[in-house]
């Protein structure tokens, strides 16, 4: 089956702008906006603001994977996701459905969802690389050190970008092996998941290794995290300004979509910074 990825409204070309992942947290606990659209009304609400606002993906959610994060039992995830899943896919959006569960996987593509976006890279779940390739959606793979329970207990690396290289090229020949296209591969290196603050510094500036390493498209999430925080000691709700920043550096580098939760502000960033971006090529 063809990728949804290469969708003429998803077609990102050189020189255009880098795209927008709205953010759709249904969850109580996430660290940032838990508790926000938990109603399925608001979450409509809010996602078609985000689209009106410059978003072209809506990430869905309905289990935080902050650090120290419970897993949340599947009937509850569910519960959570499929309804606003199914409910935006008719109204047209392109929907992501941030999971590690490959039943919540299954059913939010039967709602319409578009793409995968498993902060495990498809390995917590020993169905969803099979699910993945037989669904022919869109899949982004996430880099993790540990658990959303443990990873942030004294992570550590020898060579940052060099191992998420390395387990990118794991994940990428797994997948490839069970028939995912090669195309509907996204990559993301998992700024704070299992990092240390100079990590993912150092991701940030080594997107440009994984783009001539792959040359597969890059996601990144930076918003509001608290690698941020570290270094301007704002709080959580109080970070745009440093996601900004991270997001344009992570554009110059060569990042293609930017997972974020302020669609409107972050969008002005993104345009100055794909508008500088595209100088390159002069």
């Amino acid at each position: 089956m063809k990728s949804r990825w290469l969708r003429p409204q998803l077609n990102h070309t050189e020189g255009a702008d880098a795209w927008i992942m709205g953010v759709l947290n249904c969850t109580p606990d996430s660290f940032s906006d838990g508790g926000s659209y938990l109603s399925l009304e608001s979450a409509i609400a809010h996602a078609q603001a985000m689209r009106a606002q410059g978003a072209v993906i809506i990430d869905v959610g309905g289990e935080s994977t902050r650090p120290g994060s419970d897993a949340v039992p599947l009937q509850e995830e569910l519960a959570r996701v499929i309804p606003v899943t199914k409910a935006l896919a008719k109204q047209g959006h392109y929907v992501s459905v941030d999971t590690m569960k490959a039943a919540v996987m299954s059913q939010a593509i039967e709602a319409g969802a578009s793409m995968i976006n498993d902060v495990s890279a498809l390995t917590h779940d020993s169905d969803s690389l099979h699910l993945a390739a037989d669904s022919g959606v869109d899949v982004c793979l996430m880099h993790m050190q540990g658990s959303p329970k443990s990873m942030q207990q004294r992570p550590a690396y020898d060579n940052v970008i060099q191992q998420v290289i390395d387990f990118f090229s794991q994940r990428i020949d797994a997948c490839l092996e069970v028939g995912i296209r090669e195309s509907a591969i996204i990559l993301d290196p998992g700024i704070g998941f299992g990092k240390r603050l100079e990590d993912n510094l150092a991701l940030i500036q080594g997107i440009k290794n994984l783009k001539q390493t792959f040359n597969m498209p890059v996601l990144l999430g930076v918003s509001r995290k608290s690698f941020l925080g570290q270094i301007t000691n704002c709080e959580v709700n109080d970070r745009e300004i440093e996601t900004a920043v991270a997001g344009a550096m992570g554009i110059a580098y060569g990042a293609d979509i930017l997972r974020v939760h302020d669609v409107a502000l972050q969008r002005r960033a993104v345009q100055v910074a794909s508008a500088i971006t595209a100088m390159q090529r002069f």
